[in-house]
């Protein structure tokens, strides 16, 4: 019988799978969002054209894995808002401004679906144009169009899209074999990759990171790394924050005034989202209101 290294590579991913859930390495809830949407994003790159491992790598983001009010409430998973065309029914929230109208679907599938449809607008249409497996370039693509404001949007998605080998969703075959090995690999390593804004390094945390572990991959202080992001006690790091590798910086970026804490966001996240320093939003803000002075 013919050898087929592919068979092997997903016999090894299987064994994989059942040994990392055995000590709860992927057991959390990202994962749990993934099994459950995978099949409707995969039908949404049939129909349009989108990465499956954009549509869920944006669901889990927007979404909070499924548990961010706009989820919980109106079935929303990608942050869409209401703009001049929505007739349907809405939810209101505080995002880039207070209580900005945001669509309410009656299933999960139909906010999917909107979604899909929703980047088929002109504005989006170069994204069409890249190759279907370059979800690197989606990712930038999205934020570079205007879909988030956070400057760090499409790391995240990048970021998210690696951890859990979501571009596995975007081919087949032995496509899919592939990526399972590299999948391995990189839980094996379990790495972090290292970014730059603002002239600053850092990387973005992944769920069950702490300072002391991402301190020893890179050969840090732990103290130094928790100092850096103004952190006392060490801890489990919120899920897809910045953890800089150097001082944040004392300013905003240029041209950013002021800003409007969302839903489930605090100074701490504002400030690592811009890297700068809390002691400098402190400072601007004494009494911290929905509204921030940056500057």
């Amino acid at each position: 019988m013919k050898f087929n290294p592919s068979v092997l590579y997903i016999k090894v991913f299987a064994t994989f799978l059942m040994l990392a859930h055995a000590v709860g390495l992927r057991a959390d809830r990202y994962d749990d969002y993934i099994e459950r949407y995978a099949p409707l994003a995969t039908e949404q790159q049939e129909r349009y054209g989108i990465p499956a491992s954009i549509t869920l790598a944006q669901g889990l983001l927007e979404s909070a894995a499924g548990r961010s009010t706009l989820a919980t409430r109106g079935n929303n998973h990608f942050g869409i808002k209401c703009h001049n065309t929505w007739t349907g029914d809405t939810l209101l929230r505080d995002d880039d401004a207070v209580g900005e109208c945001f669509r309410a679907y009656a299933d999960v599938r139909d906010s999917y679906e909107d979604h899909s449809r929703f980047l088929t607008k002109k504005r989006y249409s170069r994204l069409f144009e890249l190759e279907p497996d370059d979800y690197a370039g989606w990712a930038r693509g999205l934020k570079e169009c205007g879909y988030a404001t956070d400057p760090h949007y499409a790391d995240r998605l990048i970021t998210i899209i690696d951890r859990y080998a979501l571009y596995a969703y975007d081919g087949d075959g032995d496509a899919m074999a592939e990526a399972n090995a590299r999948f391995i690999l990189e839980q094996l390593q379990n790495s972090h990759a290292v970014r730059r804004s603002r002239g600053l390094h850092y990387v973005i945390a992944t769920p069950g990171d702490t300072y002391t572990k991402i301190a020893e991959e890179f050969h840090l202080d732990a103290e130094k790394l928790m100092a850096y992001n103004e952190v006392e006690h060490d801890g489990e790091i919120r899920a897809w924050e910045e953890v800089y590798l150097q001082e944040k910086h004392d300013d905003a970026p240029e041209g950013l005034k002021k800003v409007t804490i969302g839903e489930e966001e605090t100074i701490r996240t504002i400030a690592q989202r811009y890297g700068m320093k809390i002691s400098t939003l402190e400072r601007l803000n004494p009494k911290p209101g929905r509204k921030l002075k940056l500057r």
